[in-house]
């Protein structure tokens, strides 16, 4: 990152993709944008999906991509501890090769886990569809806010409920299109869980609206739109 610094002022044009990048380095904000064509849940039947990933005997709440401290993936895991509900689990999908934070996890919450192999992005629709709730339980840190969650887009793309923190952008992307609560705060998350699992048809709701906020704002066409003016200034 510092190496790349110092090329910043020979660049035509700078783009950051949240507002924390933005406030550190100027430029233009634009989103990392989304494949909803590939990321269409009207390709994919949720009950097939969960069959073939062995996934059928639970509710899922799923975060597709690999865990680190600061995402918060062990505060969805001590609620699920807090809840102690049998029929809820937390599927994994991919897994860091660089330490030992997921062997970690396994130990201490095996119990609430199913852990998925990490797959190509063309499974990944397939995969989603499985979910019953996706999670994107970020914590409050300088590494959570300069990114851009894409987890949060895949579930957005393909119309599931959404259970997020309030770090970042996460609030502007998400809006009223899903549940919201504060980081680092596990009996938040359990009290959310069971909220969205109490009115299932409600979260369903929010979630065919999540996907509509995705094709509006965050979708690649909507990318398109914005980047072309920019590159025709050059």
């Amino acid at each position: 990152m510092q190496w790349l610094e110092k090329f910043i002022s020979q660049a035509d044009i700078l783009t950051t993709h949240n507002q924390f990048l933005q406030q550190r380095f100027g430029g233009i904000q634009i989103p990392n944008g989304k494949d909803t064509d590939l990321f269409d849940p009207t390709k994919y039947n949720s009950q097939d999906s969960k069959i073939k990933y062995g996934l059928a005997d639970h509710k899922i709440l799923m975060f597709p991509g690999a865990p680190r401290p600061y995402k918060g993936v062990e505060d969805v895991l001590i609620a699920l501890e807090q809840l102690n509900r049998p029929d809820i689990r937390l599927a994994i999908v991919g897994g860091s090769p660089y330490d030992d934070y997921d062997r970690q996890l396994q130990e201490n919450y095996g119990k609430w886990m199913i852990k998925l192999p990490r797959s190509p992005i063309h499974q990944m629709p397939e995969i989603v569809a499985a979910a019953d709730v996706i999670v994107v339980p970020q914590r409050d840190s300088s590494a959570a806010k300069a990114q851009f969650p894409l987890k949060l887009t895949d579930g957005m793309a393909m119309a599931k409920p959404i259970l997020a923190t309030t770090v970042g952008d996460i609030p502007q992307i998400l809006a009223d299109t899903g549940y919201l609560v504060a980081p680092n705060n596990s009996k938040a998350i359990a009290e959310a869980i069971e909220l969205i699992f109490h009115d299932f048809a409600q979260a369903q709701a929010k979630g065919v609206s999540a996907r509509q906020r995705c094709l509006e704002n965050y979708s690649i066409d909507t990318m398109k739109k914005i980047i072309q003016p920019l590159i025709a200034q050059v």
